[in-house]
């Protein structure tokens, strides 16, 4: 065999490699696109799956801390309730002891007066016992 004959079994060989080469690209290039497709849908319907998810999670962490303000505001209402109560009792308390206490001088007075209205009559009658000397007169 001559170097020709060499040349032209590598040509033949190099076209049928490059041709079987070029087959074996596109199908691995066909295949890549469908295997590309594949993990996108995949990856998609993962995507999809975890924001599902968080919605979920999202949404209970909702209800739950909705739900501990709830309870909170009212220990807070019940606490603010019973402060508040706790202040208008004082509050009637004192005024009961004002009330007692106003009594109290009320019924003091009255008896300041009625000694004052006593000695103002004995001293009237003692003033209208002496005849001529000092005299009280009406207005």
């Amino acid at each position: 065999m001559e170097e020709k004959d060499f040349k032209r079994i590598e040509k033949m060989i190099t076209a049928v490699v490059d041709t079987r080469l070029g087959k074996a690209e596109e199908r691995f290039d066909a295949k890549l696109g469908q295997v590309t497709n594949e993990v996108d849908i995949k990856l998609e319907q993962v995507r999809k799956d975890i924001r599902q998810e968080n919605k979920e999670d999202l949404q209970q962490f909702r209800k739950d801390f909705r739900q501990e303000i709830n309870e909170d505001f009212k220990h807070h209402v019940g606490i603010l309730t019973e402060d508040f109560s706790h202040k208008l009792q004082i509050v009637a308390e004192g005024h009961q002891m004002l009330s007692e206490k106003i009594d109290r001088v009320e019924n003091h007075l009255e008896k300041k007066i009625d000694a004052v209205a006593v000695d103002l009559a004995a001293h009237r009658a003692d003033t209208e016992s002496h005849g001529k000397g000092y005299r009280v007169c009406e207005p």
